[in-house]
């Protein structure tokens, strides 16, 4: 079912799968919702970039965004128009081929499921005053 009511042009679609990040990005949102924190760090670009490829993404209507808190959680949108849904189907299924896609998800499980390390503050009882 369609998420997204933005009227999208097959030209609109194809632009927005013209690059290298937004394929990335859309890779790590198949099946589900990601915050830009783990954009920012499995691809190793800067937030501003992240941010920008992921307006696009949005503008092209193939993308929605929630706030919680500070931080943004995007998502894959399927576009009202079932030949645009089954052409970002089927770039999405052919991903899966591709080995950089397929380590950046593996890189994308660990960082969401990795329990967090604590910090260990050195001598800190001796800061206090």
């Amino acid at each position: 079912m369609p998420c997204c009511s933005k009227s999208l042009s097959l030209a609109g679609l194809f632009a927005a799968l013209a690059d290298t990040t937004r394929l990335r990005l859309l890779n790590l949102m198949a099946g589900r919702e990601v915050c830009v924190c783990h954009f920012v760090e499995i691809l190793g670009q800067s937030q501003s970039k992240i941010s920008r490829h992921l307006a696009y993404l949005r503008n092209a209507g193939i993308v929605a965004a929630r706030r919680e808190g500070k931080w943004m959680h995007y998502s894959i949108c399927p576009p009202a128009d079932p030949s645009a849904t089954a052409l970002l189907a089927a770039v999405l299924h052919s991903l899966n081929n591709d080995e950089q896609m397929r380590a950046d998800r593996a890189r994308l499980d660990l960082v969401c499921c990795a329990p967090q390390e604590l910090v260990v503050l050195d001598d800190a009882s001796s800061q206090v005053t």
